[in-house]
């Protein structure tokens, strides 16, 4: 990359600071359980695990918001926990974090979906992830619950220079959400949806990944060309200015407007040493680059040289600015 392209890059980063981004979406609690093989059972042909210590780690929506604010965002988050142990640690990790809480309902008559990651291996070792175990709630139809939420959105936007909406499927996000964004606001929206992405058309743009485009368009894709087909087609459908595909150690490949498909190689490393919230650092650092003017073309190297930092760290992981700039100089 040319010396001013970098130039505008690092410039474009420490612009990020103080910029307001509001996410609407599921907050999902990750907790991390990390334990030493010590023997195995007599009871059963498995391992014993001894128990070293569990960490709760905000996760979903609430990663992407602490993404935003390690990157120097102002940032609100809109979404909703039960009056439950996960409830509380997620909710005091984003406050000390400096996230905006106050879009955040609390409600005894829902669970905190919570996800459970056990981390094993012997003593003096890396702790590999074994099995996840997931606690997930009824679905969110309480009518008092939902009207709340459109009320915090509602004013929430009115400052906002970016809005992320980031669908987990858990309902936080649904049409009524969708359409007070498309008429509440004219700033950048970002797209998020893991399952239901179809059913968010005529915002800026989404972010899915390489599989959930086959997903959408019913395509395999075992080409770059067909890569770029099923992507295109797949923006159009949506109507969003711009689409970002992520493809893991392939890069990204950012379809923006009526240009050619731009194809951006990976940075860093070649394996992964997590990719637990990686899309959240994608669509977090492609929103807040876009929230600071920058183009598409420069929000998606943005992302993916955030992508390629936060993979390398174990768990659900944040960038901070100082990483972002050194790995865009580098």
């Amino acid at each position: 990359m040319q010396t001013e392209n970098k130039e505008r890059l690092v410039q474009i980063v420490r612009n990020f600071a103080g910029q307001r981004i509001v996410i609407v979406g599921d907050a999902i609690a990750d907790k991390f359980l990390h334990g030493s093989i010590s023997r195995v059972s007599r009871e059963a042909p498995v391992f014993i695990l001894r128990h070293e210590q569990t960490e709760t780690l905000p996760g979903g929506a609430a990663n992407c918001a602490m993404n935003l604010v390690a990157l120097g965002a102002h940032v609100s988050l809109i979404s909703v926990t039960g009056d439950d142990q996960s409830g509380k640690e997620l909710r005091a990790k984003l406050e000390a974090a400096g996230i905006d809480i106050d879009g955040m309902i609390v409600s005894d008559r829902i669970q905190t979906t919570t996800k459970v990651r056990i981390l094993a291996g012997h003593s003096h070792s890396s702790k590999q992830q074994v099995i996840r175990i997931d606690y997930e709630g009824a679905p969110l139809n309480d009518e008092e619950i939902r009207t709340a939420i459109l009320s915090k959105l509602e004013k929430a936007l009115s400052s906002a220079k970016a809005v992320v909406m980031s669908d987990y499927n858990y309902g936080v996000v649904d049409s009524r959400t969708a359409e007070l964004i498309r008429r509440g606001t004219d700033t950048p929206v970002l797209v998020d949806s893991r399952f239901r992405l179809a059913d968010f058309i005529g915002f800026t743009a989404a972010t899915p990944n390489q599989d959930e485009v086959e997903n959408q368009t019913g395509s395999s894709i075992s080409s770059v060309e067909e890569l770029e087909t099923a992507a295109r087609e797949l923006k159009n459908r949506l109507g969003h200015r711009a689409l970002l595909v992520t493809r893991g150690g392939q890069g990204m490949t950012l379809l923006a407007g009526e240009e050619a498909p731009l194809h951006i190689r990976a940075v860093g490393a070649q394996q992964p040493v997590d990719v637990t919230g990686a899309g959240d650092t994608v669509i977090a650092t492609f929103s807040l680059a876009l929230a600071s003017e920058a183009s598409f073309d420069e929000a998606a190297r943005l992302a993916n040289y955030a992508g390629g930092l936060v993979v390398m760290k174990r768990g659900t992981a944040t960038v901070s600015p100082a990483e972002l700039e050194h790995a865009v100089t580098g």
